[in-house]
């Protein structure tokens, strides 16, 4: 049984690696969720709930840093509140339309938060350009994280 439990949190695992790369999937709670299905059929025995704990704290780190990359990428390139504020706006709605809405949606939202504002066109799309960076590298650090979770578990799994 043991082996069927580990298959399936390989295969969360895998899932959650996805996931990190594309915006849509979860990437980090799937990983949880893999640890959470060992930790729960090895009664608790190589992964308490501190370990647990550590595991979720960075599943959250790596949700909030998802969710507010692209409106730290539009301010890291002069993007005003309107800017980051759109992206924001623009991620929300476009979430609900796969890993491209939510690319398009945050770039949308930055380029109509500033053309509002009254920026000018390239003040606008730089503000865009910076959201998508910063998407982008949200999705780096999405799966440095998954990455670090997986590899903890391995080695907190295979150590005891």
């Amino acid at each position: 049984m043991l082996t069927a439990v580990g298959v399936v949190v390989g295969l969360l695992f895998v899932a959650g690696l996805v996931g990190s790369v594309l915006p849509w999937l979860p990437g980090p709670v799937l990983i949880l969720a893999g640890a959470l299905l060992w930790a729960f059929v090895t009664h608790f025995e190589t992964l308490g709930w501190g370990r647990l704990a550590i595991l979720a704290g960075l599943a959250a780190v790596s949700a909030v840093l998802g969710f507010l990359a692209a409106a730290l990428g539009a301010r890291r390139y002069g993007a005003s509140r309107w800017g980051v504020a759109g992206a924001l706006i623009g991620g929300l709605v476009g979430i609900f339309f796969g890993p491209l809405g939510l690319l398009i949606g945050c770039v949308a939202g930055a380029v109509a938060g500033e053309l509002l504002r009254g920026t000018g066109l390239a003040g606008s799309v730089r503000s865009g350009v910076g959201s998508l960076v910063g998407l982008l590298a949200g999705l780096v650090a999405d799966l440095v994280v998954s990455v670090t979770m997986i590899g903890l578990f391995v080695y907190w799994v295979w150590s005891s």
